[in-house]
């Protein structure tokens, strides 16, 4: 616990003080304490020390400088601020509410939502996470508290918007700068302390963790051993001289028990925590992993071009010159109209889900204008706002010493200057040769040629074709998993009128209820928005 002039914090981490992890530091003119993964420019030893002298020289200035996945909070008497803020894409959540008439904030929305005396749930909040799997923007699904929005400041009195992260095109060579910015991203984060392992697909990005940090002596995929995602992993970790776990998804995959509903703070799915009932196997002190890669270099949430191949719209290594952003962004964002429609149809929500998603995008895709000049990195900027996928990362970070890699400062720099048509997995690639000119030994499952037009017109012909078999998707079937262990009475016996729901927006109400439960049950507080459609919530 560390008290200033202005903020009291408390920080709970058995890494404080390892080198690029957490640290704290408490001088004569005030303290800092910064939770995750961090880097500084030169030899300082402690990242805290250095962040609070430079701040009392530079001002918010200093906070460019800071790299990494992270939370820092300062009060600092020579610079007469005190504030909290965390990296650039917001890869960690800071939550605050005034409501018990004093600023209160940390990471964990529960905690922070206790002292709250007369909570409101939030409809739009719930229901954009029960549409789209993740609440958008600065929302919860309390209406009382709210999150630091992407790349901001909390005062004691205000948020302050800062300009880290603001999309700049310019012209430069962009493979090879990928390529030295990666190598420089991984050289830093190999001095991490102790036995490593990597979360490993058999895809592209987490790949490069294996060529470039030497001493990876474990890795581990979640999927039967006989799948193409396990055997392409496991040659993988054979190329790198890497051990290999695969771990069958069994009920523990798919089961949101507290170890992960906490870690998806109610915003968004825990789902995304695939690894999660498994740790206790995982024998590493430090976990890296490949996650957002695909946002941040290869264009994840770009609006691609397409063409008609036998009658089907199949997507080309080419941008869309005129791109409809909501409709972009709810495929990106995985929105099913059917199964949206059937869920409004069983709860109590009187809303026409099709026009309460397209607004709640329109206006998200507004709210991010001002960091971006064009449609495609607007698209693109909304996508690491609302990264669903984030608690796969907060889960991890509690478990272990994880290193992020696509958070690099020099990295996030990359994308912000490279032009959309060139942050493509056709750079990416040229990025990773340059490092290593075998990294395509073997090559993705589903990925078998170079030119994306090629590999989709492969998946479409063995879909069509009887005696060809389908790429397998890289995850579980959600739909098999959850009828195998029979869910729909161990989690969900108390509301039959969601039963024919897809798995998914299934787990999503269990996700939903679950926090809810985690936050309000000291209160014996009931939940109305799991009720048939007879009941209404306010």
């Amino acid at each position: 616990m560390l008290a200033g002039s202005t903020i009291t914090v408390g920080i709970r981490d058995s890494d404080l003080g390892t080198h690029g992890w957490s640290a704290r530091y408490a001088g004569d003119d005030g303290y800092c304490v910064i939770w995750g993964e961090v880097y500084v420019p030169g030899d300082a030893s402690n990242a805290a020390q250095w962040l609070l002298e430079r701040y009392e020289a530079d001002g918010r200035e200093a906070l460019s400088e800071l790299n990494g996945s992270y939370v820092a909070v300062l009060d600092s008497a020579a610079a007469d601020e005190a504030i909290v803020a965390t990296d650039v894409v917001r890869s960690r959540e800071c939550f605050y509410t005034d409501d018990p008439g004093v600023r209160l904030f940390g990471t964990d929305p529960a905690e922070v939502s206790r002292p709250i005396t007369d909570p409101r749930l939030d409809r739009n909040g719930i229901l954009e996470f029960l549409h789209l799997g993740v609440t958008l923007g600065e929302k919860t699904g309390v209406g009382e508290l709210s999150r630091l929005p992407i790349d901001s400041a909390l005062t004691v009195d205000s948020v302050d918007s800062l300009e880290r992260f603001v999309y700049q095109p310019q012209e430069f060579d962009y493979a090879t700068e990928l390529a030295e910015r990666l190598e420089r991203a991984l050289r830093r984060r190999s001095s991490l302390p102790g036995t490593k392992g990597v979360l490993l697909s058999a895809g592209y990005d987490s790949r490069i963790i294996l060529s470039q940090v030497s001493d990876v002596d474990h890795s581990y995929t979640v999927g039967s051993p006989d799948a193409q995602e396990v055997q392409g992993a496991k040659r993988l970790a054979d190329q790198y001289d890497a051990s290999h776990t695969a771990f069958p998804p069994d009920e523990r995959y798919l089961r949101a028990d507290e170890s992960k509903i906490r870690y998806s703070q109610g915003i968004k799915e825990s789902l995304h925590i695939h690894h999660a009932g498994y740790t206790d196997e995982m024998e590493v002190d430090t976990m890296y992993h490949g996650l957002l890669c695909d946002t941040f270099f290869r264009g994840h949430f770009t609006a691609q071009d397409s063409v008609d191949v036998f009658g089907k719209r199949v997507p080309i290594s080419r941008l869309d010159p005129d791109p409809d952003p909501i409709e972009s962004l709810l495929e990106k964002f995985g929105y099913s109209r059917g199964a949206s429609l059937e869920l409004a149809e069983r709860t109590s929500f009187d809303v026409d889900p099709e026009s309460f998603v397209r607004e709640a995008i329109d206006a998200e895709f507004d709210a991010r204008g001002d960091r971006a000049r064009t449609v495609q990195n607007t698209l693109t900027c909304v996508g690491i706002a609302n990264q669903p996928s984030i608690p796969f990362h907060n889960h991890l970070s509690d478990q272990f010493v994880t290193s992020f890699l696509a958070t690099d400062r020099e990295l996030v720099d990359w994308h912000l200057r490279t032009p959309p048509e060139h942050r493509t997995t056709e750079t990416f690639l040229q990025a990773c040769k340059q490092l290593d000119g075998d990294i395509l030994r073997h090559r993705p499952p589903d990925r078998p040629y170079d030119t994306m037009l090629f590999n989709e017109i492969e998946r479409f012909v063995r879909r069509k074709t009887p005696l060809l078999s389908s790429f397998q998707p890289p995850w579980p079937d959600r739909r098999t998993l959850f009828e195998r262990h029979d869910f729909d009475r161990q989690l969900l016996a108390d509301a039959e009128h969601v039963h024919d729901l897809p798995a998914r927006h299934k787990l999503r109400l269990i996700d939903l209820r679950g926090w809810l439960e985690c936050w309000t049950g000291s209160r014996g507080r009931s939940i109305p928005w799991l009720s048939p459609p007879q009941s209404t919530i306010g």
